[in-house]
């Protein structure tokens, strides 16, 4: 996993290898109808780009911070089912971790929320 120092956000990519990453780039934001009130929904496509591409001249890291407490799964497996999601579109109602908890099911699967909890 590579962690991004964005100004206001940390970005999340995992290494594919040759210099390659899977992350979530941004493509749209519509507003979810609950009723009376409306949620924002951010629609993000899932892209493989070089890592030099990614980062541009932010700070970044490599951190497979739940490698400790979790089986991460094989790299093979890790790099099929990135490969599997480019291209595709994904829908979330929050901002912030998207990215993070994207690369990190992708990693170890279902085991490991956001924040880190089982």
């Amino acid at each position: 996993l590579i962690e991004i120092d964005r100004p206001r956000h940390q970005h999340w990519a995992l290494y594919v290898g040759d210099g390659y990453v899977i992350n979530l780039t941004p493509v749209d934001k519509q507003d979810l109808k609950l009723g009376v009130c409306s949620v924002p929904l951010f629609i993000r496509k899932v892209k493989k780009q070089r890592l030099k591409e990614v980062v541009k001249n932010h700070k970044w890291r490599v951190n497979n911070k739940y490698d400790h407490s979790y089986t991460p799964f094989p790299v093979k497996e890790i790099i099929q089912r990135a490969e599997s999601c480019n291209g595709r579109k994904l829908k979330y109602r929050g901002f912030g971790s998207n990215c993070e908890h994207f690369v990190t099911k992708l990693r170890y699967g279902d085991k490991v929320s956001a924040r880190g909890e089982p």
